[in-house]
């Protein structure tokens, strides 16, 4: 493994910072002390930085060299809200608040990347370190972008990783395509007229048209979408009624729908549209429909796919680079990969084990309230971040971009 060894030697102080923002996380758009160390460090070495794109975003920026050429390296600050079970030291001081997806480490790599950089600035060109807001249902990347990212700091492409969990620590996985899907949801009121329980032919209950409409909907997947594509609907709530003995006047139906091209998606929205509308005509009650999307798929850009997996060769050797698994989980990333080339990639976080005495019973997956970042990939992710941001900017793939060109 070939690790840089500045960044390798720096790492029990990145750990510590890393372990601090996880014992303090911050929500979506809230992320102010979060921001406040992120401007400070980049500030102390002497990094250039903007502030408040997506209200509490920093973007710092490295120059060397003549070129106009640019990259955009980018980690998500936000925590979530739940409650975190750890006792370990550097667990959260904020009840309902936890870093539990990893983007305190994803800071703290990209931090120690940009100490590096900083120092070193082995490029011709300008690296562009975007630190990121509100990725957890906020949409802090479509924001920025909203704000002027791009057209303040125009980049040639923008890379983002994540830690990924149960994947062998020091290991790596980047495919060209989809790796992550769109995330939407949907709200479906069924209306009906309410009765008594045991008189149920005076009323018109929404109940059972609710649960053909959940049976319904998998139809939609079984039977209208073809087999090789994929697609999720879920309905994950349903609310009705406040007595046993009342037939209630109307049934809620919430849930979420995953696709990874908007093809399907549109199809999917169509399909359910069109079931709902149709099987609540059928029993004679109302329906309203709403359906909204929220992440777009996460694409991956297939030359900068292949350009990252080439870089993580010299890193670790080609043994421990793997294909990327699509997943059905969704990634705000996905807003800058339609507006730049570039890609995501995830970095193995190994099984739990780096966790010390005081960790939760759960395993150490994402969004569990027993998950903790392991600390031995900051120097691993820093040094894949440099060594990108080197090659890109290198004379050598300046020459070959402008003859691409």
């Amino acid at each position: 493994m070939q690790l840089i060894e500045s960044i390798v030697q720096k790492a029990p102080r990145m750990a510590a910072i890393r372990r601090d923002l996880h014992a303090h996380p911050e929500l979506c758009f809230k992320e102010v002390r979060t921001a406040d160390v992120v401007a400070h460090q980049l500030t102390a070495w002497g990094i250039p930085i903007h502030r408040g794109l997506g209200t509490t975003g920093v973007v710092g920026i490295v120059k060397a060299g003549n070129s106009a050429r640019a990259i955009g390296l980018r980690a998500d600050m936000d925590a979530l809200p739940m409650q975190e079970l750890n006792t370990f030291a550097h667990a959260s001081v904020h009840p309902g608040k936890m870093h539990s997806c990893g983007h305190d480490g994803h800071t703290a790599m990209l931090l120690a990347a940009a100490q590096h950089l900083s120092t070193h600035r082995d490029f011709d060109g300008t690296v562009y370190l975007i630190f990121q807001p509100a990725e957890e249902g906020g949409g802090g990347a479509r924001e920025m972008i909203k704000e002027g990212l791009f057209e303040r700091f125009p980049m040639d492409a923008v890379f983002g990783m994540h830690n990924w969990p149960g994947m062998a620590q020091g290991h790596f996985a980047v495919s060209a395509g989809p790796v992550m899907a769109s995330s939407n949801e949907f709200k479906i009121i069924i209306r009906g007229k309410g009765a008594h329980g045991a008189m149920p032919h005076l009323g018109l209950d929404p109940v059972p048209v609710a649960c053909q409409m959940v049976l319904a909907f998998q139809t939609i997947v079984s039977r209208n979408l073809k087999p090789i594509d994929a697609g999720v609907i879920s309905v994950t709530m349903i609310h009705a009624g406040e007595a046993t003995n009342v037939i209630p006047n109307s049934c809620e139906l919430r849930g979420t729908v995953r696709s990874f091209t908007f093809e399907v998606l549109d199809m999917l929205e169509q399909r359910m549209r069109e079931v709902a509308q149709h099987t609540a005509a059928a029993f004679g009650v109302a329906c309203e429909f709403e359906f909204r999307r929220n992440y777009p798929p996460t694409i991956n850009n297939a030359h900068a796919a292949d350009f990252a997996r080439s870089v993580m060769a010299a890193l670790v050797g080609p043994d421990r680079i793997h294909a990327q698994e699509p997943t059905m989980g969704a990634e705000d990333f996905a807003y800058m990969l339609m507006a730049k080339p570039g890609c995501y990639v995830f970095l193995g976080n190994g099984d739990g084990d780096h966790r010390s005495v005081g960790h939760g019973g759960g395993p150490c997956m994402l969004h569990n309230p027993s998950y903790d970042f392991n600390d031995d990939l900051i120097p691993l992710g820093a040094s894949y971040w440099v060594r990108l941001a080197e090659a890109w900017l290198a004379p050598a793939a300046q020459a070959a971009a402008e003859a691409a060109a």
